[in-house]
């Protein structure tokens, strides 16, 4: 298993089989931009919020990989500031969710199944994701997936949210991420989710591992883009938003086995119920 699980994480690690189109969100009233394939009907679609004070162009190429693979992969550009409000970042995640899903997308008419969404962020885009998950966060459509790669944790907090999310999540942590390790942050979320879920640590992953070119940040925070850390973000994204998403069994395999590119750290794929409002 580990051998073909292997085998999967390099398949997903190179570009999908569609052609990709890029779109800007501020035609429709929100600062971002989208992704998509050049076609499709009832494609499945994400989407991502950006880590702290980071322009959604430093995600660029996971954005575009998803699309590859016939993912919609939309990210506003809200929320940049140094005192961001996460809460608010969260109903941005939402409402692109509810853009893509009912405008026109592509020459070619590209249409996204509202039964078919997902969130996913980096940082506190990462825990901006998952409060967006929460049931009864607002309006907009039902999201059944989330992945997070170096989630930190949000006011109000994401390890709350956690609580509520039947939805599966992935999340993914740095063992040498210094701004948000995994203790506190995506360990914590995942221990307190309500659904199946599963955290896995990259090693030597830094905090801006995941992200794409420079920018000023890099003198703030610890780290820098790693090319190898990327890789392996798209395509454990990629893998898990196809199986969770579009109920592809292809790439299932991928979860199971405890990879040495990303070891798993902690595994609870058996839902438990929600506690009941208070």
């Amino acid at each position: 298993m580990a051998s073909t699980a292997k085998r999967l994480l390099e398949e997903l690690s190179h570009q999908g089989p569609h052609d990709v189109l890029r779109g800007d969100l501020a035609l429709v009233g929100l600062p971002g931009v989208v992704f998509t394939p050049r076609t499709g009907l009832n494609l499945p679609a994400v989407a991502f919020g950006h880590g702290w004070v980071q322009p959604p162009g430093r995600y660029h190429g996971l954005l575009r990989h998803l699309a590859s693979w016939g993912i919609v992969a939309a990210a506003p550009a809200t929320h940049r500031g140094a005192l961001p409000s996460h809460r608010l970042f969260a109903a941005d995640l939402r409402s692109t969710l509810e853009i893509v899903t009912t405008l026109r997308l592509g020459v070619d008419g590209i249409s996204v199944d509202r039964t078919k969404l997902g969130v996913a962020g980096h940082s506190v885009g990462g825990g901006a994701a998952v409060l967006a998950a929460a049931p009864g966060e607002g309006t907009g459509p039902e999201v059944k997936a989330v992945a997070t790669v170096a989630a930190a944790q949000t006011i109000p907090p994401a390890t709350t949210a956690a609580l509520t999310i039947t939805a599966p999540g992935l999340h993914l942590a740095g063992d040498s991420d210094l701004i948000a390790p995994a203790t506190g942050n995506a360990e914590a979320i995942s221990k307190a989710w309500a659904g199946p879920v599963q955290l896995r640590t990259i090693p030597k992953m830094t905090h801006l591992g995941v992200t794409e070119g420079t920018h000023w940040s890099q003198a703030l925070l610890q780290g820098k883009p790693q090319h190898s850390v990327q890789r392996r973000v798209r395509a454990l994204f990629t893998a898990f938003f196809l199986t969770k998403l579009t109920g592809d069994k292809t790439y299932r395999e991928l979860f199971d086995a405890d990879l040495k590119a990303a070891p798993v750290t902690y595994d609870d794929r058996t839902a438990r119920p929600a506690p009941a409002p208070a």
